[in-house]
């Protein structure tokens, strides 16, 4: 992929300064989400010359780990921390290379072609896209080689369903949700995953039906509630949105089941108020 060439000099006013780093950030984007991290790499270090700036910082120190270059990419990180001590993203990642560090050194293996989940897998899609945690995680070192945008391969293994990462075990997709698509699986249905956020004790994978065998007609994948659309993409048109906005707008998602229940998830009475509907009986009784 060939992105447009952009004027690099120095600017010599704030407002070119600004329209040229906003154009660098656009075009590492783009890179990025091609998958084409020397060239991300490469836009991010020349937008970083421009100034200081959190997402640059960030956006290479991805592109860096994706190329395995693991120990610069920890210092770029930690630039990006440095800037803002609150930032979500940069501390997250500076623990998991931490671990990865230890196991694999200042580098490692870079990103394989296919390793990553085509950006179609991100739009969710009424009845043909659903969201699952993986449970019987793997190792710390092992979930440290695993990235947001990972493709995820998955793979019955009797009543389990098994999800890989470039071959590699990484968990099995919770039992609500892996029943279903094993049904479906035996029947003919086809998956593809990717990983959306992760974590050392969690990983949460997006999945999608790509193909529907006939013996499943009328069976939809995953049932849910009707919405006011029927698709809504979760990267605004980019693969690499900053991994915590990703995690927000999936963490507000509803559950894929109707509940059943609705005392158990409704919040416990404070004790220091009086239950709901209490100042109507006194006004009644007063009357």
């Amino acid at each position: 992929m060939t992105f447009p060439e952009i004027d690099t000099t120095i600017p010599s006013g704030p407002k070119a300064t600004s329209r040229l780093k906003r154009q660098l950030a656009d075009q590492a984007v783009a890179a990025a989400t091609a998958a084409d991290w020397t060239e991300a790499a490469e836009i991010n270090r020349r937008l970083l010359e421009l100034g200081s700036d959190i997402e640059g910082e960030n956006r290479l120190a991805k592109a860096l780990w994706e190329l395995g270059l693991l120990a610069e990419a920890r210092e770029h990180y930690q630039a990006a921390l440095a800037l803002d001590p609150s930032n979500r993203v940069a501390e997250r990642n500076i623990d998991r290379l931490k671990t990865l560090l230890v196991e694999a050194g200042a580098t490692t293996v870079p990103a394989g072609v296919g390793s990553k989940a085509p950006v179609s897998l991100f739009v969710e899609e009424t009845g043909k896209t659903g969201f699952a945690f993986l449970t019987d995680l793997a190792t710390r070192p092992a979930l440290a080689q695993v990235n947001p945008g990972d493709l995820i391969e998955l793979e019955p293994e009797g009543n389990v369903l098994a999800a890989k990462a470039d071959g590699v075990r990484v968990g099995a997709v919770e039992p609500r949700v892996a029943a279903r698509l094993l049904k479906l699986m035996a029947d003919g249905n086809k998956y593809l995953a990717a990983v959306t956020s992760i974590s050392d004790v969690d990983v949460r994978i997006i999945v999608r039906e790509i193909y529907q065998d006939l013996r499943n007609y009328g069976k939809v994948s995953f049932p849910t509630a009707a919405r006011s659309t029927d698709m809504r993409p979760y990267t605004k048109g980019s693969l690499l949105r900053d991994e915590e906005d990703l995690e927000q707008e999936l963490e507000a998602d509803v559950e894929d089941e109707e509940i059943e229940d609705v005392e158990s998830v409704l919040p416990p009475d404070d004790p220091g108020e009086e239950p709901l509907g209490a100042e109507v009986e006194e006004e009644e009784e007063e009357a």
